[in-house]
């Protein structure tokens, strides 16, 4: 990963976010995320939006919500000629230490229920399955939840 580098992500980033998601993430749903609901969680201070940047293009982002008792994950994509080198587990490392500094030793997600690579890469960094919501993805596609105390990397508590 020597030539991409983690930042917060800047409100001229959130057009591409944006796209990455409708094609990574959001690919045969409709769209939820435009750039200016991107561009609302850049400025919201209990937020953040990180990019991992090479030289010339956002490589992958992630964003994700501190609440009070947890952190969620909202979104986190590499793009495909960018993946098998660490990126995401980059991404994830730096948020994680975001919530511990913050105080927010849970962190939660939803994944797509088909998205088995994710399942793979979440129970790989110690997440854990704590729940499936039917339909989650407009009513056509299950959801599977998953969370960690990255504390201690044990099962933590859902909080809706």
């Amino acid at each position: 990963m020597r030539d991409v580098t983690l930042a917060p992500a800047r409100i001229a980033d959130a057009p591409r976010i944006a796209a990455m998601s409708r094609e990574l993430i959001e690919k045969g749903l409709r769209p939820s995320w435009p750039a200016a609901r991107i561009a609302w969680y850049i400025r919201h201070p209990e937020s953040v939006v990180l990019k991992a940047a090479s030289t010339h293009e956002i490589a992958g982002f992630a964003l994700m919500q501190f609440g009070d008792d947890t952190a969620h994950l909202n979104l986190i994509a590499v793009s495909p000629w960018h993946r098998r080198r660490g990126i995401a587990r980059q991404l994830m490392a730096w948020l994680e230490e975001s919530a511990i500094t913050a105080g927010t030793f849970n962190v939660s997600l939803e994944l797509r229920a088909t998205n088995v690579a994710a399942q793979a890469f979440y129970a790989a960094l110690g997440y854990l399955e704590i729940g499936r919501v039917r339909g989650y993805y407009e009513g056509v596609e299950d959801a599977i939840r998953m969370a960690r105390d990255v504390r201690t990397g044990k099962r933590a508590t859902w909080v809706e």
